[in-house]
């Protein structure tokens, strides 16, 4: 017959109490049945494990195997517990790529509300920007995914906001003077420092500018130093932008159509984990009470 964690679990509760009976209103079982089981283990294991039949001692053989029935049983349970809680989204690992500007814009507002609910699932927060976050999904080393997203074949998709484009420049730059007067077709000699967002320009007038550019940074805060340092100027949505209006200028374009959507990408609800699909929903709520854009 082969061991069975019951066997351990009676045994081990049969050492701590110190007899059947305590150990029988313990376990909710009677203490005949405790009794059998007990002997059916000593007869596994071929020696016996008290010295006595109250079961108050146990023999050097039921010491050492006490130990381990005590470990394996509490092991045991402790997994119980974890598989519970990661049902219950209360743990688990959560993988989040996002680009900075959601990062440092609707993002805290969203963590703060998940943790307060969750606060033992393990969030991994990386920034970075739309085109890496689709390799993370893809590549499966991203949950979920909050930006302006390629579209990903079998992921579903929620839309959180949109905002629009405008010229991000020093504040002293003539451009801001003016702005008014400029359209891009007279602006062929700025020096253009493009990132992964300028291509969804439409404007046909931009497409010169764009192409004519020679820099192209990904991440923003390299691209926002490199406009503070007077280098040039580039394109962004607003929000990419409102933790730095106090040194840049942010010059909306004529053309209001071009603006980002941002979305939420993951993969279908039911692949989803319980911290996944918990953060999906905390999301929901959060844009259905019109909170989800404030702090």
């Amino acid at each position: 017959m082969a061991i069975k964690l019951e066997m351990l679990k009676c045994f081990a509760t049969v050492a701590q109490q110190g007899s059947l009976s305590a150990a029988a209103e313990e376990l909710g079982r009677t203490p005949s049945a405790v009794s059998m089981m007990l002997k059916q283990f000593e007869d596994h294991v071929g020696s016996p494990l008290f010295e006595t039949a109250r079961k108050s001692r146990l023999t050097a053989v039921g010491e050492l195997i006490f130990e381990e029935a005590r470990r394996g049983v509490g092991h045991f349970e402790n997994t119980v517990q974890v598989i519970g809680g990661i049902a219950r989204a209360d743990l688990g690992y959560l993988r989040l790529a996002v680009t900075p500007s959601v990062a440092a814009t609707i993002l805290p507002t969203v963590i703060r509300s998940f943790i307060a609910a969750h606060p033992r699932v393990q969030v991994d927060i990386r920034d970075m920007e739309s085109t890496a976050i689709a390799h993370e999904l893809i590549r499966e080393r991203a949950d979920i995914g909050i930006g302006s997203v390629p579209q990903i074949e079998g992921t579903v998709r929620q839309n959180l906001f949109s905002d629009a484009f405008g010229v991000v420049c020093r504040k002293d730059d003539p451009l801001v003077e003016n702005w008014d007067q400029l359209t891009w077709r007279n602006m062929g000699d700025v020096i253009l420092i493009a990132n992964g967002l300028c291509d969804m320009i439409t404007d046909p007038d931009f497409a010169p500018i764009l192409a004519g550019s020679r820099l192209r940074v990904a991440n923003t805060t390299s691209l926002l130093s490199l406009v503070r340092q007077g280098v040039g100027i580039t394109v962004l949505p607003r929000m990419a932008v409102e933790d730095h209006r106090r040194e840049l200028a942010f010059l909306p374009l004529a053309d209001l159509s071009a603006r980002r959507k941002v979305e939420m990408v993951f993969a279908p609800r039911h692949l989803l984990m319980p911290a996944a699909r918990a953060f999906v929903d905390t999301v929901a709520e959060l844009q259905r009470d019109h909170r989800l854009l404030t702090d």
